[in-house]
């Protein structure tokens, strides 16, 4: 069975689906990205969708399973990419994803987690912007 690979960038997880999802790989994303946000502490999540055609009910659910599960263990969930068709169907099916948060791209799926929690530099850059300098005599 494949794996959605999860990677780490700064404080947040970002996930990038690139092969079907069928449902024991939508099954094995949710309890992998769950052990990973305990393992990392991260405070955000970004599930990248661009590459998939079609969202079934099944996998849909599974996505606002992930974002609930995300909350529970302090981390918010961004889903980036949709396509305007998996939008639709999406509608149609009647899955209005309760508690998933959306953004058109990966950097505006960045930005919106960024000011939902401004105190935590999600990329783990060095920002020296904070610091007062001390006056020179």
């Amino acid at each position: 069975m494949e794996r959605v690979p999860v990677l780490k960038i700064g404080e947040i997880l970002l996930v990038s689906i690139q092969i079907d999802m069928e449902d024991q790989v939508a099954l094995q994303l949710q309890e992998d990205l769950a052990e990973r946000i305990v393992a990392t502490g991260v405070r955000g999540v970004i599930i990248d969708i661009s590459a998939l055609d079609i969202v079934d009910s099944f996998v849909g659910r599974t996505l606002a399973t992930i974002a609930s599960v995300s909350r529970v263990l302090d981390a918010e969930t961004v889903v980036v990419g949709m396509r305007p068709a998996v939008a639709i169907t999406l509608v149609e099916l009647g899955l209005s994803l309760p508690g998933i948060r959306t953004a058109l791209n990966v950097e505006l799926g960045i930005a919106m987690l960024a000011r939902q929690d401004e105190d935590i530099d999600l990329l783990g850059d060095e920002d020296d912007t904070d610091q007062v300098a001390e006056p020179t005599p």
